[in-house]
């Protein structure tokens, strides 16, 4: 039977899955792929609806007693983290109505926590490729974007308020959990799914122009030059493996927003060693 994924159609993970999804990875099954935002499948991850799924660190309390974090094939790292956007005349977010693309995703949760003392008046979910014209267009007095964003905001005459990547990285020198890949228990074994993905990656990185025709199909029309550069960011060494230091942002992001009480408790590892186990367990 064919194995159900859903994934973004950014250019990160077409060129993570390309290998799996065209069934040359060895002894993996065959792939129907659902493509979606993440606000998307974070909504269908809760109703068990994919074998596979790419979903937003923020919305794992909400989802790991139905699913398995894998310990590879997402977005994390540094550099890389969600940008606050305003036309240039907002110097502070006080009685402004933000545009936000999802209100589970680690974009909004870490928005949250850098807002906490002073929250906008308002918070509207907005389709992604509706956020920087919104903002541009003066319906929204902010937007919060993601990904290719980074590169193109400028074009949209729109500028930086914040950098949520650099603010959660100066606050607690790691790096920056975006989006996981999680495995349905009982669906798919989560030690096979890791090893299939990570021969994805490998085949990824070791032939770039194999899934160049794919990833650039998916791209919703961004130029080459911009797939290259959203590539070059979020595929890195934790999308192989998140390691000591991927697991310790996840548990201090998830950490720190149930004590804000904006994410349910989960229980989590408490040392190094057991965490590869305990997440996937």
């Amino acid at each position: 039977m064919a194995l159900s994924l859903a994934i973004s159609p950014c250019p990160n993970d077409t060129f993570v899955f390309d290998a799996l999804v065209h069934g040359r990875v060895p002894g993996a099954p065959p792939v129907e792929v659902t493509y979606a935002d993440v606000d998307v499948t974070n909504t269908a991850a809760e109703r068990g609806a994919f074998d596979l799924v790419k979903v937003s660190y923020a919305a794992l309390p909400w989802l790991l007693d139905d699913y398995h974090l894998l310990p590879c094939g997402g977005a994390l790292g540094r550099g890389c983290g969600p940008l606050v956007l305003t036309r240039g005349d907002q110097a502070d977010l006080t009685g402004a109505t933000v545009a936000v693309p999802g209100d589970r995703t680690t974009a909004y949760l870490l928005f949250r926590l850098w807002s906490a003392d002073r929250p906008p008046a308002h918070i509207e979910v907005v389709p992604f490729h509706e956020i920087m014209p919104g903002v541009a267009a003066g319906r929204y007095d902010a937007g919060l974007v993601i990904h290719e964003a980074r590169f193109t905001y400028p074009r949209h005459g729109l500028t930086a308020l914040v950098d949520l990547g650099e603010w959660w990285e100066g606050d607690t020198g790691l790096p920056i959990p975006l989006g996981a890949i999680l495995a349905r228990k009982g669906a798919v074994d989560p030690v096979e799914a890791a090893g299939w993905i990570r021969e994805s990656v490998r085949q990824a990185w070791a032939d770039p122009e194999a899934s160049r025709e794919y990833v650039l199909a998916h791209a919703q029309e961004m130029e080459p030059d911009v797939v290259d550069r959203h590539i070059a960011l979020y595929v890195n060494e934790f999308t192989a493996d998140l390691g000591n230091a991927g697991f310790a942002a996840v548990e201090a992001l998830l950490g720190r927003a149930t004590d804000a009480g904006l994410v349910p408790r989960i229980s989590s590892p408490q040392t190094s060693s057991s965490r590869a186990t305990a997440w996937t367990s």
